[in-house]
Formats: C-alpha cells, sequence, structure tokens
C-alpha cells in the first residue's frame, strides 16, 4: 500500500484484513485514492475497484456483501488521475486471469444502493396498488428501516465496529444507501 503512479502487480500487494481486532476498517486507507480489491474469507478475488477515498468505499461494499469482505488490497495514489486508476484496475483483472463477479454480474451488489424493496412481503406488495403516494413512501420507508435492521444485526454479529449510517431520504424510496 505504498502511494505511487507505478502499475504493481496485485501478486506483489500484502493481503490486508477487512477488519481489524477492534472491528473497524482499515483507517489508513480513510481519505485515500486509489485503487482496491476485495476478497472473500478464502482469498478469493470479489471485486476490483477504484475511488477517491478507499475507505469509505471499502463501508459501502462491506454494507452491501457483508459475507464477501473478509481481505483487501490497496495501491494508493498522491493525486486524482482517471486513467492511471483505470489503467491498474485493468491490469489486476487482467492479471487474475478472471473478471471477478463484483465487476459482471454481481455488479449491482457490489456498487449500487441495496433495493430493501426486494424484501417486501406478500401482505405489503399486495398493497402496492392502493396507496397513494404518501402512504407508500411510508411503506417503502418501513421496509427499509425492516432491512436496515437485519444489515446492522449482521454487521454486529461480524463484529463490526465502525459507525454505519444510512441516509434517510433514500429509505422513501425503499432503497439503502450509506451517507
Amino acid at each position: 500500500m505504498v502511494p505511487s503512479t507505478d502499475i504493481p502487480t496485485l501478486a506483489v500487494l500484502e493481503y490486508i484484513p477487512y477488519l481489524d481486532q477492534d472491528g473497524q476498517l482499515p483507517a489508513d486507507l480513510a481519505g485515500k485514492i486509489g485503487v482496491y480489491a476485495i476478497f472473500n474469507q478464502e482469498k478469493t478475488l470479489k471485486l476490483i475497484g477504484y475511488s477517491r477515498d478507499i475507505y469509505l468505499s471499502l463501508k459501502q461494499h462491506l454494507v452491501r456483501q457483508l459475507n464477501e469482505c473478509y481481505w483487501v488490497k490497496a495501491q494508493v495514489i498522491e493525486r486524482p488521475n482517471r486513467t492511471l486508476l483505470e489503467d491498474i484496475k485493468t491490469s489486476w483483472i487482467q492479471e487474475s486471469g478472471t473478471i471477478p463477479v463484483g465487476n459482471s454480474i454481481d455488479d449491482a451488489k457490489w456498487n449500487q444502493p441495496i433495493d430493501a424493496k426486494l424484501a417486501m412481503t406478500e401482505a405489503e406488495k399486495a398493497k402496492l396498488d392502493v396507496l397513494d403516494e404518501l402512504e407508500l413512501s411510508k411503506l417503502f420507508k418501513n421496509v427499509a428501516r425492516r432491512v436496515e435492521a437485519q444489515i446492522l444485526a449482521e454487521l454486529e454479529s461480524r463484529g463490526v465496529k465502525s459507525e454505519i449510517r444510512f441516509n434517510p431520504k433514500l429509505k422513501e424510496n425503499g432503497l439503502l444507501d450509506l451517507k
């Protein structure tokens, strides 16, 4: 995780635990621009991404794909340079020999807000056609809160201690994303 403009191979970078012994994400990546690779518990590559704040991106991925986030490798760069970020990402994908699921079939699961509406009960779905806009918003918000509580409980059981706050505005649309 040395700041650089060179393209290191993914193989030479060290695995960093996603969560330290205190249940915190790697604080030294906070506010850092760079490319990162996420691995599951067996160190199978799941996603390669880049960000203007690696720490915040890792937190977002943890909330969305808790059971796939156990290890990370990161390359920090000093100045924002989209071309360099893309080049590193492409190089790592080529090096891995396959496109990680988070960059292909599971892209939305890793990179889009959580659609809490998918967890609606049959009774809630039955109300969709009869509710007005305000009631619909309340229904979506309640479903989002229920899914949020489940996610927070799963994070707690994994030992996550980092503060997790969801954007309250998105809940009205049945979506969950970090604030």
